[in-house]
């Protein structure tokens, strides 16, 4: 009879401990997100960089007529230079100028009958480029949306377990690419 209160004892530290543990699983993995998220949003980013790079390039190929190069180079240097709240719009914008510009008629052929083979070069990572960004953008979103979803968890909003962190936001732009 001596022994009972030693075995509510350990049964109680062992729950404790059990709770500790769970809490602290859960905190490691809300942290594993959001260091998911921040790696996303640097790779997404890269690849929107690399987009406007390539954009770039082509407006300053002499391929394109002045008003296309023009209307190229301002939406990338838009969307290399847009502050936070911005950078969606500018970003849409350079989708939308790539494709007005690329999907002409003709376009991809005018580029080869010059036969140096540099047009098609230029396209092909521009192709690239903007492929990259709508994978980078479709793995952010996914990481935004797991972290949103372990955060709305009870334990999470009863137990600050998320600290400061703030919510992150999805990144939504248009990133069809164009049809080259």
């Amino acid at each position: 009879m001596s022994y009972d209160w030693v075995i509510d004892v350990l049964f109680w530290v062992a729950i404790v401990f059990l709770i500790a543990v769970y809490v602290s699983w859960r905190a490691t993995r809300l942290d594993r997100l959001h260091v998911r998220v921040e790696t996303a949003r640097a790779a997404l980013d890269a690849a929107l960089v690399r987009r406007a790079a390539a954009t770039l390039e082509l407006a300053a190929s002499r391929f394109l007529d002045p008003a296309t190069s023009l209307v190229l180079a301002t939406a990338a240097h838009e969307a290399r230079t847009a502050d936070a709240e911005g950078r969606e719009f500018a970003e849409s914008d350079l989708s939308r100028a790539l494709r007005a510009a690329v999907d002409q008629p003709g376009f991809v052929d005018a580029l080869d009958a010059r036969g140096d083979g540099d047009g098609r070069a230029v396209l092909e990572e521009l192709s690239s480029a903007a492929a990259k960004v709508a994978y980078a953008r479709r793995f952010y979103n996914d990481a935004v949306s797991q972290a949103r979803i372990a955060r709305r968890k009870l334990l999470i909003r009863v137990l600050p377990l998320a600290g400061r962190a703030p919510l992150p936001d999805f990144f939504e732009i248009d990133d069809d690419p164009p049809g080259i």
